[in-house]
């Protein structure tokens, strides 16, 4: 039975090392999209976010080993995740949007987040997939615990980008800068198919 547990926790473990290594930037997407919202809705949009990305990570981790085989997936992640950013840089713009005037709605806030994470998760959740192959409960533990963890890191991402705009400018940049690297990859694996 010990060696069982030992298995076990060095798969959570492995889970949660890269859980925490790639949710980083899932964390600024969340921090971006709630930041021109008024102070008292974007805790609550945060955290309706996060629980939207457990669903969007629960309902990719299931299918995950099979989405491995549609070809140009990545493509189409970069592409949607390239609109996310585009429909971000108009609202960081807008001044009054981002000084907490109200900007942008909630439901808004949560439509970026959940097409940004769906975009943005696949990595990670196939990541995961391969670590916690055989072991169902850590891969849904590990996952939560990352979500719980990204919320924690948006809220506070979302803080420190409605006082300082330069940070709001810094994290869009990334979010272009992954969104562009996912459609060379995609686009990539998508020629090595065909070709």
């Amino acid at each position: 039975m010990a060696p069982l547990l030992a298995t076990d926790l060095a798969v959570l473990a492995q889970v949660l090392l890269i859980d925490l290594a790639l949710a980083g930037d899932n964390a600024v997407v969340i921090g971006l999209a709630v930041a021109p919202l008024r102070a008292e809705l974007r805790r609550r949009a945060v955290w309706l976010g996060v629980g939207l990305a457990a669903v969007v990570r629960l309902a990719l981790a299931l299918v995950a080993l099979r989405l491995l085989a549609i070809v140009g997936l990545t493509l189409a992640g970069g592409i949607l995740l390239l609109w996310v950013a585009w429909k971000m840089w108009r609202e960081l713009r807008r001044p009054a949007a981002h000084a907490g005037g109200g900007g942008a709605g909630l439901g808004g806030a949560l439509l970026r987040i959940a097409l940004a994470d769906l975009s943005m998760s696949l990595d990670n959740v196939l990541a995961v997939a391969g670590a916690a192959h055989e072991h169902p409960w850590i891969l849904a533990g590990g996952l939560g615990l990352s979500v719980v963890a990204m919320g924690l890191a948006a809220g506070a991402i979302a803080a420190l980008l409605a006082r300082y705009r330069w940070i709001a400018w810094a994290g869009l940049a990334m979010v272009v800068y992954v969104a562009l690297h996912m459609i060379v990859q995609g686009w990539g694996e998508l020629a090595g198919r065909l070709g």
